[in-house]
């Protein structure tokens, strides 16, 4: 039974990429970053230094920076990396952390949200850590995992590497933000979860709900399904891990998607509510907000529907429900799988994330 379901799991992962992936010819002509062949010297103890790369190959927009982080008993572990500085950065930048969903990498998952370009025009380095094929033969974090939401594994690996970015480079470490899609949102929710003092906003794509199951057959039911207790989950942790500061979250996700269903973005909502307990919120109205083009044969434009709750007048908790979105980042490059058209997922983020800082 085990082993069917969770053939199930990968099976639904992989009928989306190959929904979505076309001829590799059209994918290299619409990348939106390109890393340069040519390479210089390493540039610090963790990093080798690659040349510019750009939106438009005459005008760089920054640079790439490849490395792997080493962890776990004796150094033996790595966790390969790509890092993305923009050109005339301010005197301390934000740090988007961008985790990946299964079957992706680093690579892949920045041209795929052109997050790098949005970065640069506000000033902010990119961090893409890769899950290995080692770890995972489809590079999913394994957010299922009780190791990983106990906060040590992969995210207490994870942790270490952005502490190890933000000692060498000039982050501002109250402007630390954690996103990701699927099982890559699942990772940087329990990131922000079991490290508070490190992240100071999260923006999740396609993500599963925390805490309602500890093993690959069961996250297949998460996220068909959702979970059965959704703040149960929260208040063990909360009881665990008592925190000092609110935690922002914008959520965004597909009304078709049929490998991580609506019902975790509800989940999700609950959760954070839940975890920002401290706050008196105030849910506001629906707000739906149309967006694309009325054609033919489609002659009604399709719908953002929008949730906020608020603090002060503040939102600190957005989600976001895009009619027509499977299970894509939408807004993405849609020559790459797990990418689709639609309102820009990178500059909703973005957006919100800049209103928020570490208290």
């Amino acid at each position: 039974m085990l082993k069917k379901l969770n053939r199930l799991w990968l099976s639904g992962i992989k009928k989306a990429a190959s929904a979505q992936r076309k001829r590799v010819g059209s994918m290299l002509k619409t990348l939106r970053t390109k890393p340069a062949a040519s390479t210089k010297a390493s540039a610090s103890k963790t990093g080798k230094r690659s040349s510019s790369i750009s939106a438009d190959v005459s005008k760089p927009i920054g640079e790439w920076i490849s490395g792997h982080h080493r962890h776990g008993p004796g150094l033996t572990q790595r966790i390969y990396y790509r890092l993305f500085l923009p050109h005339a950065p301010g005197a301390d930048m934000p740090l988007i952390v961008m985790l990946h969903g299964c079957q992706q990498n680093a690579a892949e998952f920045a041209q795929g949200t052109s997050m790098n370009v949005h970065a640069a025009k506000r000033g902010c380095a990119v961090l893409y850590p890769e899950q290995s094929l080692r770890a995972h033969p489809q590079r999913c974090w394994k957010w299922y995992d009780k190791t990983l939401q106990n906060g040590e594994g992969d995210s207490a690996a994870l942790a270490a590497l952005i502490e190890d970015i933000t000692s060498i480079h000039a982050i501002d470490r109250q402007r630390i933000y954690v996103c990701g899609i699927s099982a890559g949102a699942a990772m940087a929710h329990i990131l922000a979860l079991t490290h508070p003092a490190l992240v100071a906003a999260v923006g999740l794509h396609s993500g599963p709900v925390f805490g309602g199951c500890n093993s690959a057959a069961g996250a297949y039911r998460v996220m068909q399904h959702g979970s059965r207790y959704p703040t149960a989950a929260m208040d063990e942790l909360l009881n665990r891990l008592p925190r000092l500061q609110a935690t922002p979250a914008i959520l965004i996700g597909g009304d078709i998607d049929k490998i991580v269903r609506p019902i975790n973005q509800g989940q999700l909502a609950e959760q954070f509510v839940r975890l920002n307990r401290a706050l008196t919120l105030t849910v506001k109205p629906i707000r739906y907000k149309p967006f694309g083009r009325a054609l033919k044969n489609e002659p009604i434009r399709r719908k953002m529907t929008i949730r906020d709750y608020t603090y002060d007048r503040k939102v600190m908790i957005r989600s976001v429900m895009i009619e027509g979105l499977g299970h894509a980042w939408s807004g993405g490059n849609d020559a790459l799988a797990f990418n689709a058209r639609g309102p820009d997922a990178s500059r909703l983020m973005l957006d919100f994330l800049a209103r928020h800082r570490m208290r």
